[in-house]
């Protein structure tokens, strides 16, 4: 089940998506969390952010859509409060970072860089970038390449680039971002939503748009992976709507050489695990020797 991801040695390929799993803590009742592969913890600023204000999320069909705002302790606060526990766990942690402007991401890729706690980072650019009139950082390839090649050059830590959907070409973006010096890639992050209460004639969240996640949009995911596995030199994770391991089985045969486990958190919190469980058997049943020797085997 071992697989490596940009430098990153995971036990299994299934890892926790950002924004779904708090800082692991808050699973640790409900799950032993030293069998995941991987741990991607809720994003990350350099302050502190009270997010968006309430309602902000709201069920849909096969899914939700979600205007959270990146609520965060900041970085520091997760330093000194959530990585003592973190760090006491086999799975590596991973940490999502994202900012308003482009030298924000490099200040903090060089605050992780000194915590040995630390695996890696994972780097969202689906975040508007403020000089550029709140256009976000991963629709424009060239905004992308500038802050993760801001990432890149101050630590020596993987770095995974977590990928919008929201765009005409997905792979101009992947290429672009991996030329900038990164090590992994992981899509998609939700698609933009909107959901509307036909009584109020008012959007159901305040923010107005949200990120569509779940089940809704795991056939849009697993179309852009595979397209990114056709151009990318680099390892790709998985996301979007994965609910049980066949979902996972389908990622990796597209072309993903690990997952990440989302919306299926808030469903079933023992999903990951139930994902790893069925991976195996899969495995086992038809005499499979490695899970790799599944990545990237769709036949076309």
């Amino acid at each position: 089940m071992q697989v490596v991801i940009g430098g990153l040695e995971l036990q299994n390929p299934v890892m926790t998506a950002s924004g779904t799993f708090g800082y692991a803590r808050e699973f640790d009742h409900l799950i032993d969390l030293n069998r995941l592969g991987g741990i991607i913890v809720k994003g990350l600023s350099l302050k502190a952010t009270p997010g968006n204000p309430p309602p902000r999320i709201v069920e849909t069909a096969c899914g939700m859509i979600n205007a959270i705002g990146l609520e965060n302790v900041g970085i520091e606060t997760f330093i000194a409060e959530k990585l003592p526990f973190l760090q006491k766990l086999a799975p590596p942690v991973v940490v999502n970072i994202y900012g308003k402007f482009e030298e924000e991401y490099g200040q903090l890729a060089a605050r992780i860089d000194d915590e040995a706690a630390i695996a890696g980072i994972e780097v969202n650019i689906s975040c508007p970038n403020v000089k550029a009139g709140g256009m976000a950082f991963g629709v424009d390839p060239q905004a992308a390449f500038r802050v993760v090649r801001a990432v890149r050059s101050q630590t020596a830590k993987p770095v995974i680039v977590k990928l919008s959907p929201n765009v005409t070409d997905i792979t101009q973006i992947a290429r672009s971002v991996e030329d900038a010096g990164a090590d992994c890639l992981s899509l998609i992050n939700t698609l933009a939503a909107l959901a509307i209460d036909i009584d109020t004639r008012r959007p159901k969240i305040a923010n107005i748009i949200g990120g569509l996640s779940g089940p809704a949009i795991k056939p849009v995911a697993l179309r852009m992976v595979w397209q990114v596995a056709q151009v990318a030199k680099i390892p790709i994770i998985g996301i979007g709507g994965i609910m049980t391991a066949a979902d996972a089985l389908e990622f990796l045969i597209a072309g993903a050489a690990a997952v990440q486990v989302g919306t299926a958190n808030f469903v079933n919190p023992g999903a990951t695990i139930e994902i790893i469980e069925g991976i195996e058997a899969f495995l086992a049943e038809r005499n499979i020797d490695k899970v790799t020797d599944l990545i990237g085997t769709l036949e076309t």
